[in-house]
């Protein structure tokens, strides 16, 4: 009787601990996750607030003299004047805009037409060197913009490209990472069904259209997730390439608006963020299954 009661106190003890461990560990994740959200909290709610209300409030980070911000989670006189401003009164924001779906369309409709079949031809056929050549792509791949940044800038020159949007385009049509993620997708197709097909008559052109693409879409879906959101928030390239203002995208837009247009930025980055949220919750299964490619190995 002794016995049983000391061991059900030992259980009831290790269900406390078990318990109070779930509880430090969940605290432990939400941190992390409050310190992410209110950024976006605070720049949702400075887009509803007024002029005079974002200048008391901030007045301490732009003029210099000092002391802290002020901020409430609600503003004491709510106000649609911004978004107001910004959409019906700024045209500039609307040329930016369609600047960024521009360059973002075109650069994820290049790279499905030069990635795609070249992540094809690596997961399924074989030719000398295509190991090293592959190794190539990934070593690219890993290569930050900084790096290529001057030979682009001589290319594109000499190319006579400079100042145009498709001095952005170009090299980002050209990147690697879509054929890299989109290799481990194309790999998860059994052999087997590809022989299948050639014994039956299919054309490689129509297997990678009748197979490679529906069995692959997986690692394709990610690829264009993953460089949509990417690509709507480019800064360093078009800064470099474009002198034009009226050919920037949105992203260079923001840091251009003064801080007395504070709730002017405000409405702009709310509005910006909205696209690749939508894209995220609508790939976010697919932007898994990236993730689980780009650790296969071929």
């Amino acid at each position: 009787m002794k016995g049983s009661w000391e061991l059900a106190k030992r259980k009831k003890i290790k269900s406390g601990l078990n318990t109070a461990k779930r509880y430090l560990l969940e605290t432990i994740l939400i941190c992390p996750v409050v310190m992410v959200c209110i950024p976006i909290v605070l720049l949702i709610t400075g887009a509803f607030m007024g002029r005079d209300e974002l200048r008391e409030g901030l007045s301490p980070v732009f003029t210099g003299m000092g002391g802290y911000i002020q901020w409430n989670l609600m503003p004491d006189y709510p106000t649609f004047e911004n978004y107001k401003r910004l959409l019906f009164e700024m045209p500039q924001f609307f040329v930016l805009f369609w600047n960024s779906v521009k360059m973002t369309g075109c650069i994820l409709a290049g790279q499905c037409l030069v990635g795609m079949p070249a992540a094809w031809a690596f997961a399924v056929y074989r030719f000398r060197f295509d190991k090293a050549v592959f190794t190539l792509y990934v070593v690219l791949m890993l290569m930050p913009f900084q790096v290529m940044m001057l030979s682009n800038y001589l290319v594109l020159d000499r190319l006579g490209l400079m100042d145009t949007q498709w001095a952005v385009i170009l090299p980002a049509v050209f990147s690697t990472f879509p054929v890299f993620i989109c290799y481990g997708g194309f790999r998860q197709i059994p052999g087997a069904v590809l022989e299948s097909a050639r014994i039956d008559g299919a054309g490689e052109l129509l297997i990678f259209y009748k197979i490679g693409l529906p069995l692959g879409k997986g690692g394709i879906l990610s690829a264009m997730t993953l460089g949509f959101l990417e690509y709507w928030n480019l800064m360093e390239q078009p800064l470099a390439f474009l002198e034009s203002k009226r050919l920037w995208p949105l992203s260079l837009y923001l840091p251009e608006i003064t801080w007395e247009q504070a709730g002017y930025a405000f409405a702009a980055s709310v509005i910006t963020l909205i696209p690749p949220v939508f894209v995220f919750l609508m790939g976010q299964d697919y932007l898994e299954q990236g993730i689980v490619y780009a650790g296969l190995k071929g």
